[in-house]
C-alpha cells in the first residue's frame, strides 16, 4: 500500500492534476499511530516508497520515525486532522484538477455540480466546498476536515477547497484517486457544456462556455 502512495502522485502527474512538486497523500493503517506521507519538494513524477516519510504526530508533538532526509509536507495538519481519529485504514489525497478548481472559480459547489450525474453520486459522496482560506494554514486544515468527517467517520469522499485544490478520502491511495477522477470528469462535462451555476447571472457580452473555455485554454 506505500508503494500506491508514489503510484498515485506519478498518475496525478501525468494527468495534470499536479504539476512536478505539487500534491501530497498521507496514510494510516487500521489502530495505527504511525501515518505514512509524502514530503515536502520532492518530485511527485519520480517518487518512490523509500522518500516516503513515516511520521507519529501526538497532541501536535510531531516524530519523525522515517531515516531520509526530506522535509515534512506544509500541509501535515490536513492529512493528521483527517486520518487521526479514524479507526480503520485510510488514505487521504490532495491535487489540484483544473476542471474541478475551475469550476469552482467559476462559482459551482461541487456537490451540486455532480447531482444530474448518478454515475459519481452511486460511488462518491461529495461534500460542501471549503472557503477559500490560505494554502498550508490550520484554518484550511480544520474546514476540510469538518467538512469531510462527523462522529469520527467518513460521512463525504471529497471536498473541493476554493482556489485551490481538494482533499479526498478513501480505503487506499486508489479508492481516493478514483474519487478525484469521477469528480474531475463530470466537472469537465459541465464546464464543456457552458452550463453556468443558477447563482450566477453573467454580464459578459461572450457566452459563459467562452469564459471558461478562454480560461482552460482550449
Amino acid at each position: 500500500m506505500i508503494t500506491a502512495i508514489g503510484d498515485v502522485m506519478r498518475e496525478a502527474y501525468k494527468r495534470n492534476w499536479i504539476t512536478t512538486r505539487d500534491g501530497n497523500c498521507a496514510l494510516k493503517k487500521r489502530r495505527s499511530k504511525k501515518i505514512y506521507m509524502t514530503p515536502s519538494g520532492v518530485r511527485k513524477n519520480i517518487i518512490h516508497p523509500e522518500s516516503i516519510m513515516h511520521i507519529i504526530i501526538e497532541e501536535d508533538d510531531i516524530s519523525i520515525v522515517s531515516k531520509n532526509n526530506n522535509a515534512l509536507t506544509g500541509e501535515w495538519e490536513m492529512h493528521y486532522k483527517v486520518l487521526k481519529d479514524l479507526e480503520s485504514t485510510a488514505c487521504t489525497l490532495h491535487l489540484h484538477p483544473p476542471h474541478m478548481v475551475a469550476a469552482m472559480h467559476a462559482g459551482w459547489e461541487l456537490s451540486e455540480l455532480v447531482k444530474p450525474f448518478p454515475e459519481v453520486f452511486r460511488y462518491t459522496r461529495v461534500g460542501k466546498n471549503v472557503d477559500d482560506f490560505p494554502a498550508l494554514s490550520k484554518e484550511l486544515a480544520e474546514h476540510t476536515w469538518k467538512n469531510l468527517i462527523q462522529d469520527n467517520n467518513i460521512a463525504f469522499d471529497i471536498v473541493g477547497q476554493k482556489s485551490h485544490g481538494v482533499c479526498a478520502v478513501g480505503k487506499n491511495p486508489w479508492d481516493a484517486f478514483e474519487h478525484i477522477e469521477r469528480v474531475e470528469h463530470i466537472a469537465q462535462i459541465v464546464l464543456l457544456s457552458g452550463t453556468k451555476p443558477k447563482n450566477i447571472k453573467s454580464k459578459e457580452s461572450k457566452s459563459f462556455k467562452d469564459i471558461i473555455l478562454e480560461k482552460l485554454n482550449y
